[in-house]
């Protein structure tokens, strides 16, 4: 069974520069060692899911800078925006009304990287 995810885990993006610690409000109903446990709908940007460096999508317009009359691909300052929650999700455990996000979850950047767990941050806790 996939592990729960909770306060600190460790998110990366396809197009990101490395693994960022993500967020979790400390409102969940389930903690596990204290630090609340991720649902479904944390997929906030810039509060549940943190920015990742650099951001390396050729589909991101702040990635194109002008050098004279041609762009030039230079990446910039990533600034995350999921487009949808996190799946797949625990199709039991409920955290504040939604399904528990799991190790496994994953969600889309609108500059189409891929965000995805990198280490829950659980060693104990598992869902189906």
């Amino acid at each position: 069974m996939p592990k729960c995810v909770h306060l600190g885990a460790k998110l990366k993006c396809s197009f990101g520069a490395g693994p960022k610690d993500m967020v979790v409000l400390p409102i969940a109903m389930a903690m596990n060692a204290n630090k609340p446990l991720a649902a479904q709908m944390d997929f906030i940007p810039m509060l549940n899911v943190p920015a990742f460096g650099q951001c390396k999508s050729p589909l991101n317009p702040m990635n194109w800078k002008m050098a004279g009359p041609v762009p030039v691909f230079v990446p910039s300052s990533c600034i995350p925006i999921p487009i949808m929650p996190w799946s797949p999700v625990a199709k039991k455990l409920k955290l504040r009304g939604f399904p528990a996000m799991l190790a496994t979850s994953k969600t889309m950047c609108i500059w189409m990287g891929s965000i995805t767990v990198d280490k829950p941050g659980v060693t104990n806790v598992e869902a189906k």
